[in-house]
């Protein structure tokens, strides 16, 4: 029988999320891809430190203590042969993770269909964006935020912002285009009518599945929170499109703008979500922080910058790899 993994949480990640591969990747960014990977090599037996989502990524994993509920897999740009290390520093950190993909270089988004995943993290903005647009649960982490993931051990604390994010970005183009009063009458009328799906409904989903499935004598738990700029009268729809869902969630804060920083300390999550730049910033001084690249908020890059990025990298490739030997890779990435 062939093994699935359609009733797993399963959560893809970049070796540069899970572990701080920042000296490396600033290699790779000065534009010379021989020494970048030179120094991976070089350091095939050199256990990584963890990176920004290692400790949550950890938690998860204590969720399958005596059950096989959470699968991680490593999705990344970098080589094979730098994959070995990322392999090598999970069994020296005691992760159990046993699949990977590694895609030297090209876009490693596409394989998140067969692997059902109900998150992407990766460093890697362009990457993130791909998942989001084909319609995949994504977020970009930002390797120099905080975590928060030491405390409470037993505990898996997750926070979601709300609109483009566990909900479509509906209310907040209203909000954007015609204003915080039409955006009031707007869902005040509405109330009733659930919000379609956003980009992380499918992560909240799994994760309140693993919830209703946990016993009394589990040893890690899940606590969730709805952390948004709603407010009342707004609140109601967010609320009633979660009962909707059949989705309990274990905190609700309706900010109505307020930095959602000191708020966020108080919770202490292990990561938190949102689709706003600003937001993001306020909330790594925090704890791990990941950008949903989702809604009106977040416009495609013209595709003009995108072509040149592409055509810069392209040519940077195709220069180390003259020189290379047959044996080693010829398109690469630190994410």
């Amino acid at each position: 029988m062939a093994v699935s993994l359609s009733d797993k949480l399963v959560v893809a990640i970049s070796s540069r999320a899970l572990f701080d591969f920042e000296e490396e990747n600033h290699v790779y960014e000065t534009g010379d891809l021989r020494d970048y990977e030179a120094l991976q090599r070089e350091r095939l037996n050199v256990p990584a430190r963890p990176g920004v989502a290692f400790a949550l990524i950890r938690k998860l994993l204590a969720l399958n203590n005596g059950a096989h509920h959470v699968e991680v897999v490593i999705l990344s740009r970098s080589d094979p042969i730098s994959g070995l290390r990322a392999f090598s520093s999970c069994r020296e950190h005691k992760l159990d993770i046993q699949r990977g993909v590694f895609t030297r270089g090209r876009e490693p988004w596409r394989y998140l269909k067969p692997l059902n995943a109900s998150l992407f993290l990766s460093a890697n903005p362009e990457d993130v964006r791909g998942a989001l647009d084909a319609g995949f649960p994504a977020a970009r982490v930002f390797p120099e935020s905080a975590t928060m993931s030491e405390r409470n051990a037993h505990e898996i604390r997750i926070a979601f912002d709300g609109d483009a994010v566990l909900f479509s970005d509906e209310a907040e183009q209203i909000f954007q285009h015609e204003g915080l009063s039409a955006f009031v009458s707007h869902e005040r009328d509405n109330c009733e009518l659930p919000l379609a799906q956003g980009p992380l409904k499918p992560l909240l989903e799994a994760l309140n599945r693993l919830q209703k499935l946990a016993d009394a004598n589990a040893t890690m738990r899940i606590r969730t929170a709805l952390v948004t700029a709603r407010s009342a009268p707004a609140h109601e729809r967010a609320i009633r499109t979660l009962m909707a869902w059949n989705i309990e969630i274990d905190e609700a804060m309706f900010l109505g703008g307020l930095d959602k920083g000191p708020f966020l300390r108080e919770f202490e999550p292990d990561f938190f979500f949102d689709d706003q730049i600003r937001h993001c910033e306020s909330a790594r001084s925090v704890t791990a922080t990941g950008h949903v690249a989702s809604g009106v908020a977040n416009p495609a890059p013209p595709a003009s910058a995108v072509d040149a990025s592409h055509t810069a990298r392209a040519g940077a490739t195709n220069e180390a790899s003259s020189d290379a030997p047959k044996d080693a890779p010829t398109e690469t990435s630190a994410s």
